[in-house]
């Protein structure tokens, strides 16, 4: 009845009860796609969710997932403005909330002075119902839900929109909780199906924190896993909040609605959920989680990670299964970095003074790579002008939350002419044209690094570099591969990337000291040709052609499979003072034994899903293949 209802009399409703209404608006307006035939959640599903985002297409709707009941979406926030138009009725008094990050407790003890931003509003707190069982909800088992597996090498199904929820074990409540997303396992490996999952996060996360102190108890920590209900409780688990504002807040802010919750057995529950698992970790405990196909590009591989004893499985009434895809950028989750940029504005600014801009570049994989434009405000006049403020300012970046995961940091300060991290060219050859390569390339090594990036020393370990740059132009950078460059010794296929670098193809690696001796052959044999000046970044690849076909090749290589401590190398490098220097960075980029393999579509999958593209089908003439 409320389905036809809501179809027939065409409501628009912009502040979604649940993820159906979500769909349906969708529909009306033509961003929603239905697709009727049977589709395999065994990488069908995630295969033509790709095709599609690829293609700047729909959300998509399976209506007919084999071996579920449950329908499922996926692409709800495939482009910006899509998502824009999800939030369409609480975007602007979102912004305004996070422009008080600064101290955004003052809103809610001061309500009638901060009105005007929506979090004073009485929708923005949590609304605890009293209920004996979920309202609306019934049980089912993990086997019931869509077991969606995106890539073929993955060890097995995974919730990749999960709300992960915990509370703080010395001080519960909702309002010490947290609210992540940490992708699932739900079957494959050692796990017994209906009655275990994996979570997969790391211990500096809030649900790493409040684990940390369960296990000091000797306690099991209680977690609920929420999937689906209004698109903000999904935005709202990846939100980077300022201090002092809960995940459950910002989530009654951007629904304009109360986050409606209640208790079950000590299990919270949300009571817009599409689905709700509840569960708890014991201390220390661990099983194999992963492979699985991740947002860098790779599989990240098997490692341990706590395990949850499942408790008690729940599926709302109309159930949908919200998912995405992940695997080399751009995916879905670009999109929501994109949302999460626009929506937190100038934070950064507050944040880190000084610092103007900040750019997690995608096409690197996120965490690999920065971008930043910083400020240098206090140079005397009587010295030379360097890296001096930037280089503070650069300290505070790589330790700011997820910032810190970073490898490669590329700094300037923005002086006579304007810059933008978001042009990404324009802006490393700013940095190239100005950097002193004896003076301004800072390391930090034998430190952290993603989880997931595997071009380290091993597991979350790596390196960390700075490039630094103010002033003048130093230099013109070369147009075409110059002539030192052509015809060297054993590398081939020079190619030229961009102005300033470009692109060497190299044997394959074997052990890093063989490549500290054929790279510096190569870097005697370059200096023995002359001053290169105009071209001070060199990468070292497996495949020059492919590496120099587009930015994002150059970017996405270069940077996801190198660690800078060990991938770095220079010609005329040398030390000062205990200080790296050199004339021409050289990057060895080629694939290491050590490293993840690449995501790879299967070929046979990609045959097998024409037939929803094909005429007659739900996809034809939508997206072409």
């Amino acid at each position: 009845m409320y389905r036809s209802y809501f179809l027939e009399i065409g409501v628009i409703r912009v502040k979604y009860r649940n993820l159906e209404e979500c769909i349906l608006d969708l529909e009306k307006h033509g961003h929603l796609v239905r697709i009727r035939e049977e589709v395999d959640p065994n990488l069908e599903m995630a295969a033509i969710h790709m095709k599609v985002y690829a293609a700047h297409g729909p959300a998509l709707l399976f209506e007919n997932v084999k071996g579920s009941k449950f329908p499922a979406v996926s692409n709800l926030f495939g482009t910006i403005e899509r998502s824009k138009f999800i939030f369409r009725n609480t975007w602007d008094s979102t912004q305004k909330v996070i422009a008080l990050r600064n101290d955004p407790i003052k809103a809610l003890k001061n309500p009638f002075k901060y009105l005007g931003t929506g979090l004073a509003a009485r929708t923005a707190l949590p609304l605890k119902q009293i209920t004996g069982s979920p309202a609306g909800f019934k049980e089912i088992q993990i086997a019931d839900l869509p077991l969606i597996k995106h890539w073929q090498g993955d060890g097995g199904a995974f919730v990749t929109l999960p709300q992960v929820y915990s509370e703080d074990p010395e001080k519960p409540g909702i309002m010490n909780s947290n609210l992540g997303m940490y992708r699932v396992q739900l079957t494959g490996n050692d796990y017994e199906v209906n009655k275990e999952v994996g979570i997969h996060y790391q211990i500096h996360r809030g649900i790493g924190i409040h684990q940390d102190k369960a296990n000091k108890l000797g306690k099991p920590l209680k977690v609920s896993i929420f999937i689906g209900g209004p698109p903000a409780h999904t935005l709202s688990a990846i939100m980077p909040l300022p201090e002092g504002m809960s995940e459950l807040t910002f989530a009654g802010l951007l629904s304009g609605k109360h986050f409606r919750y209640s208790y079950v057995d000590g299990y919270c529950i949300s009571n817009d959920a599409d689905f709700v698992i509840t569960g708890e970790i014991p201390p220390n405990e661990t099983k194999p989680e992963g492979p699985f196909g991740d947002h860098l590009g790779y599989y990240s591989l098997i490692h341990e990670f706590p395990v949850m004893k499942v408790h008690k499985v729940y599926a709302k009434n109309n159930a949908i299964f919200p998912f995405t895809v992940v695997g080399r950028p751009p995916q879905e989750d670009t999109a929501f970095g994109e949302l999460i940029h626009e929506l937190t504005g100038s934070a950064i600014r507050q944040e880190i003074p000084g610092v103007k801009e900040v750019h997690a570049v995608d096409a690197a994989g996120v965490h690999p790579l920065l971008f930043a434009i910083g400020s240098e405000r206090y140079t005397p006049y009587q010295q030379v002008k360097q890296p001096m403020e930037i280089l503070t300012q650069a300290n505070r970046i790589l330790g700011t939350g997820q910032l810190s995961l970073a490898k490669f940091l590329f700094i300037a300060a923005e002086e006579k002419e304007p810059v933008s991290t978001h042009r990404m060219e324009e802006f490393l050859a700013y940095i190239l044209e100005r950097i002193d390569l004896q003076r301004d390339i800072h390391f930090q090594t034998n430190t952290t690094i993603d989880t997931l990036d595997y071009s380290g020393t091993g597991f979350n370990t790596g390196s960390k570099v700075v490039f630094a740059a103010v002033g003048d132009k130093k230099r013109e950078l070369c147009k075409e591969v110059p002539e030192q460059l052509q015809g060297l010794n054993e590398f081939e296929n020079v190619n030229f990337i961009m102005p300033g670098v470009v692109a060497v193809q190299g044997p394959n690696f074997t052990t890093y000291q063989n490549a500290e001796l054929e790279i510096a052959k190569l870097c005697d044999e370059i200096q023995s040709r002359g001053t290169l000046d105009s071209c001070p970044m060199i990468i070292l690849c497996d495949d020059s052609e492919f590496l120099s076909a587009t930015i994002d090749n150059f970017l996405w290589v270069t940077f996801t499979r190198s660690n800078p401590s060990h991938d770095m190398y220079g010609v005329n490098s040398h030390f000062d003072f205990k200080h790296w220097a050199c004339d021409n960075v050289i990057i060895d980029a080629r694939t290491k034994p050590h490293q993840a393999p690449p995501l790879i579509p299967d070929p046979t999958v990609e045959e097998r899903i024409k037939r929803v593209f094909d005429q007659g089908g739900s996809l034809a003439g939508i997206v072409k293949v």
